[in-house]
């Protein structure tokens, strides 16, 4: 490994890595993505949420064991490519950060939508620049200061949440809205049972659930920046499991409460129906602004993660030599070229606004393919290391290797999913070829010989 890539100030503190972790897992997935999860699965969604949960939290704990062991810039893809060679961390990486760029041009195009709402007249493009002017600001200017408009954005999201579940619980205590008979804790069983649609429907809601936790991973990416990552690294991960349970089991629980099933169609936000129960006439218009936070919170995230992996994958000789440049450790030239990436995107997605629409299917897809490679690098770290050094371990995975092994198998079923379900057919086909056309890349363009001279010159170092 690059010492380089080690010896470096970090930015974040322990307030910004607890935060980071805790916006990564509250975004649109949660706000409007959970109505086509409860169509799918009925009320049984919340074991899916719970399921989902634990897969999230083992390959959190993989990848944490990991940063706190060897925080590099990189992070899971140096990883991969430390303990499964050079073509599993070129693929990792790039993968990583095409899943990145895809969720980036969607919430770009997303926020010119959502600007709409208050300004019906104003071109998209200049929410658009707007937005890409101040989340690459941030991201060119220090870490701190991507941390503090990260710590911004989540508070936002979190507020917003928690008022969805303490308003909720209100309606449910003391019988508000319109129709208080129609609510309560029946609506989880009296429409067709707790699996109305049966395990198939259940099964089929996997891959959007798990793709609504997507980004999570940003975490070890973060946790390379930290003013402490051996202390900040542990509490953010530990706290998975509560967010997951708050956040998205304990707000679908509510919704689930307050509405049957069958009446959450996706035509509307849960989060609206619960507002509007309230009687909060302005419920649209808060919705409006907390899903504009949370596109401007994922743009931000995912500039920040990309940007660092790819420089990590320069400097271990799997990306462009020039992205490993950094600027008072600000990875300036992958940040810049991303942006200009964004810019080309935005611009074809507004002339041919269905182009992106057959590659944007492969988000999911690449976001448990990384997941997979995080969790199979771990299980390899762990071979290659002695009896003594597993003990010495100051942040180890708890049930190993039990944990690892239930994750890896759910991930493997998840593509299972996808071969039997003919909606995702097509994201399947293009991962797949993604793959195929990025091994050739690799032998193509000579990684396996830069992997090789990078490290050299390390040894020489």
């Amino acid at each position: 490994m690059s010492t380089t890539a080690a010896q470096k100030s970090r930015g974040l503190s322990h307030r910004h890595i607890h935060f980071i972790a805790l916006g990564s897992a509250i975004g649109t997935g949660l706000f409007y993505g959970s109505a086509g999860a409860i169509q799918a699965a009925g009320p049984s969604v919340l074991l899916v949420y719970l399921l989902g949960g634990a897969v999230v939290y083992f390959m959190l704990r993989a990848l944490g064991e990991m940063s706190v062991r060897h925080p590099v810039r990189g992070s899971f893809a140096v990883y991969a490519r430390e303990h499964l060679g050079g073509l599993g961390g070129y693929i990792t990486g790039w993968m990583f950060a095409f899943e990145m760029m895809i969720v980036c041009l969607a919430d770009l195009t997303a926020i010119g939508i959502y600007m709409k709402f208050w300004f019906p007249d104003t071109p998209a493009w200049v929410w658009i620049t707007t937005t890409l002017l101040i989340i690459g600001g941030a991201n060119l200017a220090s870490v701190r200061w991507f941390g503090e408009l990260e710590f911004a954005f989540t508070l936002i999201k979190v507020v917003a949440v928690v008022a969805m579940i303490v308003g909720g619980a209100a309606i449910l205590a003391f019988g508000l809205g319109s129709q208080p008979e129609a609510t309560g804790i029946a609506n989880l069983w009296n429409d067709g049972g707790f699996f109305p649609n049966g395990p198939e429907g259940m099964i089929a809601a996997f891959i959007l659930v798990l793709f609504a936790f997507g980004g999570t991973e940003i975490i070890g990416v973060a946790g390379t920046e930290a003013d402490d990552p051996d202390r900040s690294i542990p509490k953010a991960v530990n706290t998975v499991p509560v967010r997951i349970l708050l956040f998205y089991v304990l707000a679908i629980l509510v919704i689930l409460m307050l509405n049957p099933w069958r009446s959450i169609t996706g035509e509307e936000s849960p989060f609206v129906q619960i507002f509007s129960t309230l009687g909060v006439n302005w419920a649209a218009g808060l919705l409006n602004l907390v899903v504009i936070t949370a596109a401007l919170s994922a743009i931000n995230a995912d500039l920040f993660g990309t940007g660092r992996v790819l420089t990590g994958l320069a400097r271990e000789g799997l990306a462009p030599r020039a992205m490993a440049r950094t600027v008072r450790d600000i990875p300036v030239m992958t940040t810049v070229t991303l942006l200009i990436v964004l810019v080309v995107g935005v611009v074809l997605n507004a002339n041919f606004p269905n182009v992106f629409e057959t590659i944007a299917a492969l988000a999911t897809f690449a976001t448990v393919f990384v997941w997979l490679m995080i969790l199979i690098s771990h299980l390899a770290s762990r071979r290659h290391m002695s009896t003594t050094e597993a003990k010495a371990l100051t942040f180890p995975v708890p049930f190993w290797p039990y944990g690892q092994w239930f994750a890896v198998a759910f991930i493997l079923f998840t593509f299972g999913i996808m071969v039997w379900q003919p909606q995702y057919h097509l994201a399947l086909g293009v991962g797949v070829a993604f793959l195929v056309i990025m091994t050739v890349l690799y032998f193509a363009t000579g990684r396996p010989q830069a992997v090789a001279s990078a490290h050299t010159e390390d040894d020489y170092k």
